[in-house]
């Protein structure tokens, strides 16, 4: 049984990685095969495959699809993922994380001629059950991909969303954004957060050798 309930309304950290720590995304088309997976599959109404969804013709007139979730930050790494997410229907989390991970395991096994899981397990959850705990989940996963020179071409976050208007936006910033004056006072908030998720990890190295998808503690 899963420890945690998920309520329409209410924000979570969702975070996985690869079995046995392996690499889930090889090359840039896999990421971005991720990311389209993100988008198609989050939606209320039924799907296939994002090959079948495809061929699907979206009249100018149709209303737009209801999503599962509401992304407020996410971050992408070669070898694990952390969401935050707002469940916005019901059982809209597990829906969502359901499709995701079929999906792009199917995918990923058909383009490598593997078989088998490719994630750990069933996804990992937190209910983000405070404001403060809102905040620095927000600074700790757009800048997830830069703890530990993680940065690379395999990895992508939500930061430029939220540290450059003019980015077209995946996300749902209000709830984080609208905290601060500017984006310069979230962008200094932002940096305090990682030099300091940065420091803690070094003095606590030993806490960290196999939480690498863990989030810090509240």
């Amino acid at each position: 049984m899963r420890k945690t309930n998920f309520a329409i309304g209410e924000y979570y950290h969702i975070y996985n990685r690869g079995v046995d720590k392996r690499d889930i995304f090889l090359e840039p088309y896999d990421l971005q095969r991720f990311f389209q997976c993100m988008t198609e599959f989050n939606t209320q109404e039924p799907i296939g495959s994002i090959y079948e969804n495809s061929f699907r013709k979206v009249s100018d007139t149709s209303e737009p699809t209801k999503p599962l979730v509401e992304f407020f930050v996410y971050c992408l790494n070669s070898n694990h993922f952390h969401f935050g997410v707002k469940q916005v229907a019901d059982r809209g989390v597990e829906k969502f994380m359901h499709r995701l991970g079929g999906g792009y395991t199917m995918y990923f096994n058909n383009k490598n001629k593997r078989s088998g899981s490719l994630f750990q397990g069933k996804f990992k959850a937190r209910h983000v059950d405070s404001n403060d705990y809102l905040l620095h989940l927000s600074a700790y996963i757009n800048g997830n991909n830069q703890l530990g020179g993680r940065a690379s071409k395999l990895s992508k976050s939500s930061m430029e969303e939220y540290l450059n208007p003019s980015t077209s936006s995946f996300c749902n910033k209000s709830i984080i954004l609208g905290q601060f004056s500017n984006i310069e006072g979230y962008k200094r908030f932002l940096n305090g957060s990682i030099e300091d998720i940065g420091l803690r990890k070094q003095i606590h190295k030993d806490l960290y050798v196999d939480l690498e998808a863990e989030p810090p503690s509240k």
